[in-house]
């Protein structure tokens, strides 16, 4: 274990005065916690081993799973970000040699965005790391436990889309 000292997040301070705060908040706060620590550790070793940004990686993994390449529109509809925010990474990368652009075939006024094979090789070897990272962040979990995580996070995710929806489990 690191001797690395965290600082106080909100579900230790929740923790602190439990009558204050309903159990769902605390749930909610600890679900915060650990994927603000855990995507706080992998954007950490990203930018330290191949120092390289998470929405780098994470627009580079889109394009790794459509060999054909995808519109701008597509990506950002796929990372829930704005074309605009994908603009800059993407000029970025085609500039350095990761990504093709080439006008679409159906429609001229779209681009289609692909990996170059070098883009996809060193996508692939970060990928491969990330990988290893996620089962050692995880790695204090048995197979039983990551199972039943699952489980738990999928319903989670039902009754939030429930909720946001209105609809009654």
């Amino acid at each position: 274990m690191s001797s690395q000292v965290l600082p106080l997040d909100a579900e230790t301070k929740a923790a602190e005065s439990p009558e204050h705060h309903r159990e769902e908040l605390r749930l909610w706060l600890r679900l915060l916690t650990c994927s603000t620590m855990i995507e706080g550790e992998i954007r950490r070793r990203l930018r330290e081993r191949f120092d390289v940004t998470l929405p780098r990686f994470d627009l580079m993994a889109q394009l790794d799973k459509a060999p054909d390449g995808m519109t701008l529109s597509d990506l950002s509809r796929r990372m829930m970000v704005s074309n605009g925010n994908l603009t800059g990474l993407v000029e970025r990368l085609a500039v350095s040699g990761h990504l093709d652009r080439r006008v679409s075939a159906t429609d001229r006024r779209a681009q289609i965005i692909s990996l170059t094979e070098a883009g996809r090789a060193e996508f692939r070897a970060m990928a491969a790391a990330h990988e290893t990272w996620i089962a050692e962040l995880f790695g204090d979990l048995s197979a039983k436990e990551q199972k039943d995580l699952m489980r738990l996070l999928a319903r989670t995710k039902f009754s939030a889309r429930n909720a946001m929806t209105g609809e009654t489990v």
